[in-house]
């Protein structure tokens, strides 16, 4: 395929596709035209604590209609609208209520939010607010925890990172590694549009905010593999996000030492219209002045999102969802002093810098849906997406270090001072990057319920356009010689000079059936689905069937079980398609992971509170894989498919409420993941041809241990703790300046504790009535939060310093620990109106 073509082809197959969908759009505004007399409930059921209720029972009292919430607990029912009706709500374990609709010939529609309480009788149908779906690996989150836990990033994702399965060594980013995955296996969707995060990015302090809005959210899903038909074509993980549909006025404000949000919602035109919008600052220099590297820090990050609704009658809907976000990280440093290696061994780097580094990231996205509903078990989404941005990474970076030996004699007058130079010499790192890339799709969406199945489908046609400039080269130089040194001309290394512009389009469909089925005490529950995918860079056409398969046994009600897998390929996006030249491979293939997972999970109560073990064992089997190095949040790609491999483990979580609406868990990860690269060898010192075979993948994190801990005063539950906790076995790093990806050392492990004190002030203002002004508030939160509290000192990745050491020229190399933050306080207010 050519590097080069022109950015403004697309294939007629895309102008036909899209054709197609605006006629069945066209005839679907005809058909509901002209609709009345008919009243749309729309509701939300959830449990005690604001989790979604699925499969809830919605009956209208002395008739034949009735419907059953979704798996996000939500339902729509048409009544006559001349007419008062009494809906029934219930669920299995649940006590049902009755809520009166009264008919309003003025308002086509109502919203309503129904609470149900747990019954108490039912102990064996006790069921933990963070996952009551039972139908898959799907486990849900309370996305409300988030306002609360300490949260150093500001990034939604840092709740994902406490979930088993998930590992991440860097409290800077939002990206995250799944089960032996990067962080380019992940799939995030934020109302069923797909979100990519920046390509340029090579660090966590500059990556900024991620794109989803905290204050926004209302209902989160996430799969740490083995996922349905429905989602996209990643190897690792799905997190699925929707954003609020308002139902009434609301407003907030966050403030806190690294930032700030703002948010309203509400409802207009006789509540036909709806809107959900919040804009977010961030600024991380408090927190990046704790690093190594001291010098004046000035990062800044901003973005807007919004989503409108407008809903014609109780069959069509038309929704937008924007964002804008533009992050800017500036940095002249100045000195770095490092402190590194053994007891006996005591090494001090340190650093004088000229230069400065500015990277811009600017990115915009706008989603359009269309939905229509023809019947109260038929629904038709259409969607058109473009995402574009614009990045740039420059900088100029000198760098005259000295490399002393520290005096480690205990009682010595000059301990902890130097006493040996090791060695001396200065670099230079250049960078011109620049990027464009434009990502554009349409597609639709449906589904049909029967009385016990639920058939999905959808197509989707995308076109990914991207245009780069690469420019970066770093010269070292120790002792008078340039590194790597031939005597004559002066070297340069990590030399990246390329330009490419690419176009591709993927054709995407899929169709999934879930099905129910009860035979004496047994209940089972299927998803079978099938994906297809035909990409045009290589000719492929990709088929990924999977499935998965849920159990429940009355005898053993306090018991579910599951067992999932399927075929899931992974095309190759820009970054994968790139060699470490620059130039990209016109014969690359989709990566595959066959997966097959099993799991079961147990619900008991204990100090009179639910509590929920869940234990999945999962393998996969890898081929066609592309090789990489990590480098902080950068990865580099061999470009490639070299390797196959393979990833298996065990993920356990408990989770209960220890007090009321304070739910907490616990989760160990067990992680094996190896690759090979196929038919790769080298000659060792004595000769001999040796054959490396498998070696660890730089994901292979061997045991993870993630809490999340929430407690409040007895009695009071206003003045409350969260705590989270991470721990991660050393992850494999590969030797700089060696091309093998088999030679790797360990990093020391990651350890980090955070703790947020919350006292919740607007009970308290409502009593007492301090002032007449603050009865207008309708939340009030004040908190204190200390980051990494014990002050542990983890490592992201490595400066690798070389130093010449004989007259030969011959060098040595140390790996100089850059490290991650430091201790520090925040402080937190939150307001709602």
């Amino acid at each position: 395929m050519p590097e080069k073509q022109d950015k403004t082809k697309v294939t007629a197959a895309f102008y036909f596709f899209k054709a197609g969908l605006l006629l069945l759009l066209m005839v679907t505004v005809m058909v509901v035209k002209g609709q009345t007399g008919q009243l749309l409930v729309v509701g939300f059921v959830t449990d005690s604590v604001g989790s979604p209720v699925p499969f809830a029972s919605v009956v209208v009292e002395g008739g034949p209609i009735g419907v059953s919430t979704d798996i996000n607990g939500r339902f729509r029912i048409t009544l006559p609208a001349a007419q008062s009706a009494v809906l029934t709500i219930s669920c299995v374990g649940y006590k049902s209520t009755s809520v009166l609709i009264n008919a309003d010939v003025n308002s086509p529609i109502v919203e309503l939010r129904v609470k149900l309480d747990v019954n108490e009788l039912l102990i064996d149908e006790i069921r933990v607010s963070s996952d009551r779906r039972w139908t898959g690996n799907i486990e849900r989150v309370n996305a409300r925890d988030i306002s609360f836990m300490p949260n150093v990033s500001g990034n939604f994702e840092s709740i994902i990172k406490l979930m088993p399965g998930v590992a991440s060594t860097n409290e800077l980013s939002s990206q995250y590694s799944v089960r032996g995955g990067n962080f380019d296996e992940n799939l995030v969707y934020v109302n069923d549009i797909e979100i990519y995060r920046p390509f340029l990015v090579r660090s966590g302090q500059q990556e900024g905010l991620s794109f989803i809005n905290s204050d926004l959210v209302s209902a989160v899903e996430f799969s740490a593999g083995a996922f349905n038909a429905e989602f996209g074509d990643r190897m690792s993980s799905v997190l699925n996000v929707s954003y609020r549909m308002p139902t009434s006025y609301q407003s907030g404000v966050s403030l806190s030492l690294l930032g700030a949000s703002a948010y309203t919602e509400g409802v207009l035109g006789n509540r036909k219209f709806s809107y959900i919008t919040g804009v977010r600052y961030k600024t991380s220099s408090y927190l990046l002045n704790t690093l190594d590297v001291k010098g004046d820090y000035t990062p800044s990050f901003l973005d807007w999102q919004g989503l409108f609704s407008y809903r014609l009658n109780d069959k069509l809907a038309f929704s937008f969802l924007g964002n804008y976000a533009t992050n800017s990280y500036q940095f002249a440093p100045d000195v770095r002093e490092t402190r590194f290696g053994v007891f006996s061994n005591a090494l001090q780097l340190k650093i004088y810098y000229e230069g400065k580094e500015l990277d811009r990231y600017i990115s915009g996205m706008g989603a359009a849906y269309v939905e229509y509903a023809p019947s109260q078990n038929t629904s038709i989404k259409i969607y058109s997406a473009n995402y574009l941005t614009h990045e740039s990474e420059t900088f100029d970076l000198l760098g005259e270090y000295f490399l002393n030996e520290l005096d480690n004699s205990m009682g010595s007058g000059s301990y902890g001072d130097s006493l040996i130079n090791v060695g001396i010499g200065g670099f230079l790192n250049h960078a011109r990057n620049f990027l464009f890339a434009r990502i554009n799709n349409f597609g639709l969406v449906g589904s049909v319920r029967f009385s016990n199945a639920k058939l999905k489908w959808g197509a989707q046609l995308q076109h990914e356009f991207f245009d780069d400039e690469l420019n970066e080269w770093n010269l070292l130089d120790s002792s008078g010689y340039a590194i790597p040194y031939n005597g004559s001309a002066i070297g340069l290394s990590n030399v990246m000079v390329a330009g490419n512009s690419t176009s591709v389009n993927k054709l995407s469909a899929f169709s999934q059936l879930d099905y129910s089925l009860s035979r004496g005490a047994f209940t089972l529950a299927t998803n079978t689905g099938l994906r297809l995918l035909y990409w045009d860079y290589t000719g492929d056409v990709l088929v990924s069937p999977r499935v998965s398969l849920s159990l429940k046994n009355q005898r053993l009600k306090n018991f579910n079980f599951h067992l999932a897998g399927g075929v899931y390929y992974q095309p190759p996006f820009y970054r994968e398609l790139r060699m470490p030249n620059g130039s990209l491979n016109p014969n690359i293939k989709a990566q595959r992971s066959v997966q097959l997972l099993a799991g079961l999970e147990y619900y008991f109560t204990a100090w009179n509170r639910p509590f929920k073990l869940s234990v999945e064992l999962y393998n996969k089997w890898l081929d066609n894989l592309i090789p990489y190095k990590v480098d902080n949040v950068r990865i580099r790609y061999a470009g490639q498919n070299l390797a196959k491999g393979f990833a298996r483990g065990v993920d356990i979580k408990l989770n209960g409420e220890l007090l009321e609406d304070a739910e907490s868990w616990v989760s160990i990860s067990l992680l094996k993941t190896m690759e090979d690269i196929l038919h790769d060898s080298y000659v060792d010192a004595n000769g001999q041809t040796v054959y490396p075979g498998y070696y660890p993948r730089p994901t292979d994190q061997t045991l993870g241990f993630n809490l999340f801990f929430q407690d409040y005063l007895p009695g009071n539950p206003t003045f409350r703790v969260h705590l989270s906790a991470n721990y991660g076995t050393g992850l494999p790093v590969g030797v700089n300046g060696i091309d093998r990806y088999d030679v790797t050392f360990r990093m020391k492990d990651y350890k980090r504790v955070d703790i947020g004190f919350t006292k919740i002030l607007r009970d308290e203002i409502s009593s007492n009535g301090i002032s007449r002004k603050l009865k207008g508030f309708k939340g009030i939160w004040l908190g204190a939060e200390v980051f990494n509290l014990f002050n542990f000192n983890n490592t992201v990745s490595y400066l690798w310093i070389q130093t010449v050491g004989n007259q030969q020229g011959e060098s040595d190399t140390f790996a100089v620990p850059n490290y991650l933050t430091s201790r520090r306080l925040n402080i937190r207010l939150q307001l709602k109106f």
